[in-house]
């Protein structure tokens, strides 16, 4: 026998699939209404992007992965070359911070999850 605690993930903190799932249908609710950031969203089947978004980040907050898509990098390289800078990064980490504090997660998470996602500000930005 392990005498060594399992400590969660930041997943599993979070709630695991459940919240995940509605983390994600209220983080679009609040890009798709942003005239910042929306734009980039015209052409894009939402449903496959949210499905998308739900693997990757249930992937890096220590969630089974099952994340399939393009690496960070490739991904966003059409859309820097359509202007993606900093301040759209910007926006998308705010209403990242807005939807886990509707949802309740505490602080501490909003913190580990707000850290993931500024570690890949340079892959999304191409630089």
């Amino acid at each position: 026998m392990s005498t060594v605690a399992h400590e969660k993930s930041v997943y599993e903190q979070i709630g695991g699939e459940p919240a995940m799932a509605a983390a994600v249908d209220v983080f679009y609710r609040k890009v798709l209404s942003d005239d910042r950031i929306s734009h980039f969203f015209e052409d894009v089947d939402m449903e496959r992007q949210a499905a998308k978004q739900k693997a990757f980040l249930t992937m890096v907050t220590g969630g089974p992965s099952n994340y399939s898509g393009k690496d960070m990098r490739a991904g966003h390289a059409p859309l820097v070359t359509r202007g993606l800078n900093e301040t759209h990064f910007d926006a998308v980490v705010e209403h990242l911070r807005a939807t886990l504090e509707e949802l309740n997660v505490p602080a501490p998470l909003v913190a580990r999850v707000l850290a993931i996602a500024g570690g890949a500000r340079a892959d999304v930005l191409n630089r």
